[in-house]
């Protein structure tokens, strides 16, 4: 499944396609995140979680406009497992997501 929000589509795209910098290009500068309920800072994240680790997300359903997703997602860290992400977009920006399993 494709998410219907754009932001939140170019940031699955760019996770797919291991473009780091493609996906920064969609997040504000002021970025926030949380996983699992725990603040943190969003580049060591992404770096650590997705980018660092071959991560791939496989969109299950959507909900909010396609600003929440729940996915199958996987890293060579820590396997597959199924997700959840909520995405706050403002101005074709994202200023917030959170994540954990769903």
């Amino acid at each position: 499944m494709t998410p219907t929000e754009p932001t939140v589509r170019a940031l699955v795209d760019a996770i797919n396609a291991g473009d780091r910098d493609g996906f920064v290009a969609r997040l504000a500068e002021d970025v926030t995140m949380s996983d699992d309920g725990s603040d943190h800072d969003p580049n060591e994240w992404i770096d650590r979680e997705i980018f660092g680790s071959n991560g791939r997300m496989a969109v299950l359903s959507e909900t909010d406009g396609g600003r929440g997703l729940v996915a199958r997602f996987r890293n060579d860290a820590w396997g597959e497992m199924r997700t959840r992400w909520h995405f706050t977009v403002e101005d074709g920006k994202v200023r917030h997501f959170e994540t954990g399993q769903a």
